[in-house]
């Protein structure tokens, strides 16, 4: 993706219809195509791209307001996980743990971190407030889907972080309610002096239905892959799946989620795993036949002949 945007920055440089025609763009424009490229910056790598990104708009104000608006979307989108100033414990950016702007709750341990999106730090810790916090009875399913889940990750992702979270049913003290809880995973590997990264990003909603005494699941899993030496190949793999079982006591619910959780994800990585031992024989293959229509390879040696305002504005939508 760096490779790309500096591509990019040099097209944009050599492109007079882009710099210097009479229909420039206005700042609301520049705003939506600097966002278009912070939110699409793989996993781990919206710092390296938003410096290109700031280089290229040489415009402060405009820069300031279009990271403001990514960076959280993005923060949220991939799960980042940050430390908290006193490292007391960690905290993951989701939409589930936002308890207000900036603000987000670790269930784990009752504390509510207030961050800064574009630096992607934690400023300062608070307790959490009760009504922030489930009930004791929801609690309890809760913690116990924590400890199972904990064990599950460090088993399985190298740098795993998980946390579970309670988005319906709060209040509920008792059996004969429903609520939700949701079961978030994240692991990322970065190693950008290996011109690599990549990212494994679960969401598990739990739905508890006491009248039917039934546990319903449905998952998904994205998984973002980005290798960029001599070159810019990336991968963006999704997956949904469902599954059922019983309402039990906390640890046994616990349990069996964990193991329907365990069984999805495994199911899914080797599928993964197949898929890309047969690209040689296969996509690539079906490539090689599709790909030289025109018989001409890109010349990346001279972009100035391609009109890159004309592909980013259909793209956006904001042509004439």
């Amino acid at each position: 993706m760096r490779d790309r945007v500096r591509t990019v920055k040099k097209m944009l440089e050599e492109d007079e219809d882009f710099l210097e025609s009479e229909t420039q763009l206005t700042d609301d424009q520049k705003i939506e195509i600097a966002k278009w490229f912070l939110l699409n910056a793989p996993a781990g790598e919206i710092q390296y791209v938003a410096k290109d990104v700031r280089a290229i708009l040489k415009d402060e104000n405009i820069y300031k307001k279009a990271a403001e608006e990514s960076f959280p979307s993005y923060n949220k989108s991939h799960l980042i996980c940050l430390e908290f100033p006193n490292r007391s414990g960690d905290v993951l950016i989701t939409s589930f743990s936002e308890v207000d702007k900036d603000e987000y709750l670790d269930p784990r341990t009752a504390q509510v971190a207030r961050v800064d999106h574009v630096k992607q730090v934690c400023k300062d810790v608070r307790p959490a407030r009760d009504e922030e916090l489930p009930s004791a009875f929801v609690e309890e399913y809760r913690s116990a889907m924590d400890a199972e889940i904990m064990k599950y990750v460090s088993e399985t992702y190298p740098k795993g972080i998980s946390s579970v979270y309670c988005t319906k049913g709060k209040d509920v003290e008792e059996p004969g309610f429903d609520f939700e809880l949701v079961v978030v995973i994240s692991a990322a590997r970065h190693s950008p002096q290996n011109f690599c990264n990549g990212s494994w990003r679960s969401i598990w909603n739990i739905e508890f239905k006491d009248e039917i005494q039934s546990v319903e699941v449905r998952g998904e899993m994205q998984v973002g892959a980005h290798y960029f030496e001599e070159g810019n190949v990336q991968l963006d793999a999704k997956h949904e799946c469902k599954d059922t079982t019983l309402i039990q006591s906390p640890d046994d619910s616990a349990f069996s989620l964990v193991n329907i959780i365990r069984h999805h994800e495994t199911e899914y990585l080797a599928s993964l795993q197949t898929s890309y031992l047969k690209l040689p024989d296969t996509t690539f293959k079906d490539l090689r036949r599709k790909l030289p229509v025109t018989r001409t390879l890109f010349p990346w040696h001279n972009t100035a002949q391609f009109s890159l305002t004309r592909d980013i504005e259909k793209e956006l939508g904001i042509g004439k």
